[in-house]
């Protein structure tokens, strides 16, 4: 089993930035791929960004794309999501995921929720305009 913890969220004016950690623990070896979802109140949950574990291979979502960066460290088993230029429209509770599937598929596959195994409980980002 793999625990995922997110933290990092808070409330911050439009134009600002934060970023998101996501820290495993457990069966960490055992992660293949990573990303981060996020749901607004009212909407389903929506893809972020996701990024291989081994190479660093990374994938947006358009509407982020350009704003935020996906990055890990493998030594700390944790994955981050920099936030910049944020808008209103980026309020959403935001989840870390991780898939131990080792079948190699392209990382553009990694922008649906079934492809992952592991969820965090999620963190709150606001954005005031």
């Amino acid at each position: 089993q793999v625990q995922l913890v997110e933290s990092g969220g808070g409330l911050v004016q439009a134009g600002g930035s934060l970023r998101l950690s996501c820290a495993a623990s457990g069966r960490t070896g055992s992660i293949y791929n990573m990303g981060w979802f996020r749901q607004a109140p009212g909407k389903d949950r929506e893809f972020v960004a996701a990024i291989r574990w081994s190479g660093g291979r990374t994938y947006y979502a358009d509407s982020v794309k350009g704003r935020f960066t996906i990055s890990r460290d493998n030594a700390k088993n944790t994955v981050f999501l920099q936030m910049n230029s944020l808008i209103p429209e980026d309020t959403a509770v935001y989840y870390c995921a991780g898939d131990s599937s080792s079948l190699w598929r392209p990382i553009s596959s990694y922008s649906s929720h079934t492809s992952y195994s592991y969820w965090g409980q999620g963190t709150q980002v606001t954005v005031s305009s």
